[in-house]
């Protein structure tokens, strides 16, 4: 990230700290999203925390910042992606006889990979989740509605 267009963005204070925090609100957001079958969380609350952690890079950065590291084709892709994840999950468990049955072998109790398919399925909705949000904030930015007076 380069500090050095005055123009876009905020200040220089702002557009350190987030470059400093950024990354550890991204960490977060992972970390709240692959633990959330053992401790409150989930995909949900990872994806939102992950889409926060974009939302803040474009309200320090400007858009423009936002949209050469995450671009909007790979947004709408990503997204669909984990719809199509998700999707994709609850059939495989369907195939083995209902919607969403566990196909992944289970470990032992309170570890990362103790909830079968679950870890897949916080994944998938993280992404959807996201993105998704990350986009919404991006439409409603990159929209401009002008009054009749001007």
């Amino acid at each position: 990230m380069s500090y050095d267009n005055k123009d876009k963005g905020m200040t220089l204070i702002v557009k350190t700290i987030t470059g400093l925090t950024v990354g550890l609100i991204l960490l977060y957001g992972l970390y709240i999203t692959l633990h959330g079958h053992i401790s409150p969380g989930g995909g949900f609350a990872g994806g939102v925390i992950v889409a926060i952690s974009f939302i803040h890079l474009m309200l320090a950065f400007g858009r423009e910042e936002a949209l050469r590291i995450l671009p909007k084709t790979f947004i709408s892709v990503l997204e669909s992606v984990g719809a199509l994840l998700f999707l994709g999950i609850a059939i495989l468990g369907f195939m083995g006889g209902y919607f969403f049955l566990d196909w992944f072998s289970k470990g032992k109790p309170f570890e990362l990979f103790s909830a079968g398919s679950i870890i897949f399925s916080n994944i998938a909705i993280a992404l959807k989740v996201g993105l998704g949000l990350f986009g919404i904030f991006l439409v409603l930015i990159l929209l401009k509605f002008t009054s009749k007076d001007e």
